[in-house]
């Protein structure tokens, strides 16, 4: 098993190892299953170099700073060309991560959150309520002629039963795809928010309805441990052009940053934000998009937890 050496960057936030923290970021330098542009496994220590620029990291709506409870995990060692390989070198080194932290995975393709579900499915034992925001599907029932991908992770989820159908929520969908493969995750009781039925919705008050139909499944259900899974490629590529697979006519950063502020009113158990890929950004605008996007998250989760 070999590691990409010179992928190794200051910690998010400038954190130090992750030790006794309670939150912690790891790097899935990995981009094996990408069907367009690879370069996302670049993406951990460009998103970790994006971070640098958020100073003191006091958080100027949760009026927090995540890095006093953060440790970074650096890129975990994986092998480096086949998927069932790097998935099975992954399980462990996330169970031994996710026993003592509250984990921002950093990517790396889309396929490797398919693994993540399956450790926090064995940690936790019981399926997931996920909010996925994409501008694909990625429920296609295979990739490109291969069993598994990064645009077949959410199928196979609902099949192996790590997800709750009916608090599955997808935002930003919006690329081509067979009627099949874009209702999926309708079709069997989730939620799906278009890009198009979000134009012009930018606010947190007119996002609100957005949260609100993701809330009341969460009550419904019994409030599952939420994950939440960030592709950046959701963003418009105004936003993010630094992505494998962009799409035009996504979402704006105001948007994502809207709902996931919202989103903290939840007490998650994990994230990942992936398909970063320096090799095609400008001026780093994906990157620090992606390291904004972390920081709020780990800024809600954690004023979530102070006293009232």
């Amino acid at each position: 098993m070999s590691h990409f050496a010179y992928l190794t960057s200051p910690g998010f936030l400038r954190a130090g190892p992750a030790r006794a923290q309670p939150f912690a970021v790891a790097g899935i330098a990995w981009d094996g299953a990408t069907s367009n542009r690879p370069g996302a496994r670049f993406g951990p220590r460009a998103i970790r170099e994006a971070s640098t620029m958020l100073c003191d990291a006091i958080h100027p709506l949760f009026d927090v700073s995540p890095t006093p409870h953060l440790g970074d995990a650096g890129d975990l060692p994986l092998p480096n060309t086949s998927l069932a390989a790097m998935r099975e070198a992954l399980a462990p080194q996330v169970d031994a991560l996710i026993a003592h932290h509250h984990v921002v995975w950093l990517g790396g393709d889309h396929s490797v959150t398919l693994p993540l579900l399956r450790a926090y499915r064995r940690r936790l034992g019981r399926p997931l309520a996920v909010v996925h925001f994409d501008a694909h599907c990625d429920t296609w029932a295979d990739h490109f002629g291969e069993p598994s991908g990064h645009g077949t992770w959410v199928r196979e989820a609902f099949q192996e039963g790590l997800v709750v159908p009916a608090c599955f929520a997808q935002v930003g969908i919006r690329s081509a795809a067979e009627r099949a493969a874009r209702d999926y995750v309708r079709d069997h009781g989730g939620l799906i928010f278009t890009a198009r039925e979000l134009r012009g919705l930018e606010s947190p008050a007119q996002l609100a309805p957005v949260l609100a139909q993701i809330g009341a499944r969460l009550a419904a259900h019994g409030h599952p441990p939420l994950y939440v899974s960030l592709d950046i490629d959701c963003l418009d590529p105004a936003f993010a052009p630094g992505t494998g697979t962009p799409e035009p006519g996504g979402l704006s950063t105001n948007q994502v940053l809207s709902l996931l502020e919202g989103l903290a009113a939840h007490r998650c158990v994990g994230m990942d934000c992936v398909e970063v890929a320096p090799p095609y950004d400008h001026a780093d605008l994906t990157s620090y998009a992606a390291a904004n996007f972390v920081w709020t998250y780990l800024a809600g989760q954690i004023a979530r937890q102070r006293p009232a």
